[in-house]
């Protein structure tokens, strides 16, 4: 398999501060049949001059700004390798990132995707990886977890390793996804084969104040962007499963906790604004309480912390409901009083 070409696509947009971590990530993987494109979205920093330095040791690309799906769209089609990994210019690759993907890669897979270190803007650990929690990643046939439950267990872009031949006939991203180009792979690509998964981080992802989706606070703002895309997703997926003849289950959007949670905390910031008009507070609680209960795979005593949260979050005054929305998505701001507490019911309940 050492044959195998790893095209490593960097997409970046004013992330100076951050590129040559990420270019110097790339450069120095311990596999070296690999190419390195950077594609630089129309920044206004000094995003140019690092991309210059490199010389012919990459593969540059100036555009104007087009937004993620331009970014991905040209980097693509300039590419040659078999497997692309698409890396965000603020993430970073592990040395031998590319070298472990390659010796589990098999002709039949779509992607093999792994997990993320979680760091700051100083590159320094917070404590926990992409995707939190316990939760295996999704593997196998994970297009039939899609049309059953809307979404898998996977990991943000910079942990994607994703085969040319699944990418070929979904590229170009369309513009309804120049956002959201992640998105977009990453419900497609599970029908053109059977996903990998490694349960080590493979690379970092920063959490900052300037990446769009990494939650450095939690805002209303920006839980309605998720839960938009999440509306755009599943009109992918109905499309998706149209054009297999497969029935979607009526209640495939009451199966996602992820996305119960986010739309719990959008309606509780910002009600006028939030993107669902039907949606209640006590309507969301029933439906993330059963949504825990029936499709969750998590044990009963985080099941129980989950259902609490629902409660807490949907009938609490806010000042009291907004520390329990932070402490869920951005663990790095969660008082260690509550973690310890945690561990110590963890290990009553075991023992």
């Amino acid at each position: 398999m050492n044959d195998i070409l790893v095209s490593i696509i960097i997409n970046n947009y004013n992330y100076d501060r951050f590129l040559t971590e990420a270019i110097d990530s790339a450069l120095n993987q311990t596999y070296l049949h690999t190419e390195v494109i950077v594609v630089d979205d129309g920044s206004t920093d000094k995003s140019r001059e690092i991309i210059i330095r490199y010389g012919d040791r990459i593969v540059p690309i100036f555009q104007p700004n087009g937004k993620q799906a331009a970014a991905f769209n040209s980097g693509f089609a300039k590419s040659r390798g078999d497997i692309i990994v698409f890396l965000d210019a603020d993430d970073y690759l592990m040395p031998t990132a590319i070298e472990r993907i390659v010796a589990i890669w098999q002709p039949n897979l779509a992607k093999v995707h792994y997990r993320l270190q979680v760091v700051d803007a100083e590159g320094q650990s917070l404590g926990y990886t992409s995707p939190q929690g316990s939760q295996p990643l999704a593997t196998g046939e994970v297009w039939k977890t899609l049309l059953e439950f809307g979404g898998y267990t996977s990991t943000p872009t910079s942990g994607n390793a994703l085969s040319r031949k699944a990418m070929a006939p979904i590229f170009p991203i369309p513009a309804a996804y120049k956002l959201t180009a992640d998105d977009y792979l990453s419900m497609l690509i599970p029908f053109a084969g059977e996903v990998a998964a490694i349960e080590e981080p493979l690379g970092a992802y920063r959490i900052h104040n300037s990446n769009q989706w990494a939650l450095a606070t939690v805002t209303g703002d920006r839980f309605r962007r998720f839960v938009c895309h999440d509306l755009q997703n599943y009109a992918l997926l109905e499309q998706k499963a149209a054009e297999l003849g497969q029935i979607l289950p009526t209640d495939l959007a009451q199966r996602s906790i992820g996305r119960l949670w986010s739309r719990m905390i959008s309606l509780r910031l910002d009600p006028q604004n939030h993107p669902v008009p039907s949606d209640r507070a006590w309507s969301l609680i029933y439906q993330g309480i059963r949504s825990l209960w029936k499709y969750s795979t998590f044990n009963w005593q985080k099941c129980v912390i989950y259902s609490l949260w629902f409660i807490w979050v949907g009938l609490m005054p806010l000042a009291l409901a907004r520390p329990a929305m932070t402490w869920l998505y951005a663990p790095q701001f969660r008082p260690k009083a509550i973690d310890w507490t945690v561990r110590k019911i963890r290990a009553l309940v075991s023992s």
